[in-house]
């Protein structure tokens, strides 16, 4: 009987989990969706429009993104940090349609990388981003200090459109590693030299193609991992209960037996 109770207990608690698992999910494709809008207005030049949408991401975001069954704080932080880098382009007077669409993409990308759970966006920009490396390269190896800067520019410019879903989807040391290569070669660009620069950029190329090269996102959702611990913990503690309250049982059961025995 003991045993049933448990178990319809394990049952109640599952099904909870996964009425909390599609709450999450359906809230989060909400604000992708939100994020794809507000992308498209951008590219047409309705600011305007886009920043609403935006805004009204804020709003969603400020009630389902900082519940713990639905983004890791890593996750919150990138999210709310490119938001608000998106907003501020959609209302800057300095910045050029270009550089707008940019941020907002970038935001776009980072929205998709915590709601998907197979491919992501930023996926696709494997050969853009590549190629733009390559370009880089090339400049060098012609020893072309003027195109090689521009070209590095125009690389920099495109990575960080994905930095911040990279670090969403990949771990810490492999975002760390190949960012950290990039911010050297960016820094010391005034030294400059063909020989010097070609390891260091061969290596660099392999870590980008590492990034691209068998991605899978982890499709558990955090969710997830909130439900079984939470399950984890009742059914140890039932089972903790179960277990005293058949200890005490034979306990009593062993008292009386040596007092009719008496």
């Amino acid at each position: 009987m003991k045993f049933k109770v448990v178990i319809l207990l394990f049952a109640c608690i599952i099904l909870f989990g996964h009425s909390v698992l599609a709450k999450s999910q359906t809230a989060m494709q909400e604000l992708n969706h939100i994020a794809d809008e507000a992308l498209q207005l951008t590219k047409f030049g309705r600011f305007e429009e886009a920043k609403n949408l935006l805004e009204q991401f804020g709003d969603t975001f400020a009630k389902q993104g900082t519940k713990p069954e639905s983004l890791t704080m890593d996750e919150l932080r990138v999210v709310t940090a490119v938001h608000y880098e998106a907003l501020n382009a959609l209302t800057s007077v300095t910045l050029s349609h270009e550089d707008r669409v940019k941020r907002v993409t970038s935001f776009r990308l980072a929205t998709d990388a915590v709601t998907s759970q197979y491919q992501p966006l930023w996926f696709g920009m494997e050969d853009n981003i590549l190629g733009s490396f390559q370009n880089v390269k090339n400049a060098a190896l012609e020893g072309d200090k003027v195109l090689y800067n521009e070209e590095l520019n125009d690389f920099l410019t495109k990575y960080a459109v994905i930095l911040p879903s990279l670090k969403i989807d990949l771990s810490v040391e492999k975002v760390q590693k190949v960012d950290s290569r990039i911010t050297y070669l960016d820094r010391n660009r005034s030294s400059f030299s063909e020989q010097s620069w070609l390891q260091e950029l061969d290596q660099i190329e392999a870590d980008l193609k590492s990034l691209f090269s068998g991605t899978q996102k982890d499709d558990t959702d955090p969710s997830i991992w909130w439900v079984i611990m939470m399950t984890g913990g009742i059914i140890i503690t039932t089972l903790s209960y179960v277990s005293w309250k058949q200890y005490r049982g034979e306990k009593k059961f062993k008292k009386s037996s040596k007092k009719r025995r008496v």
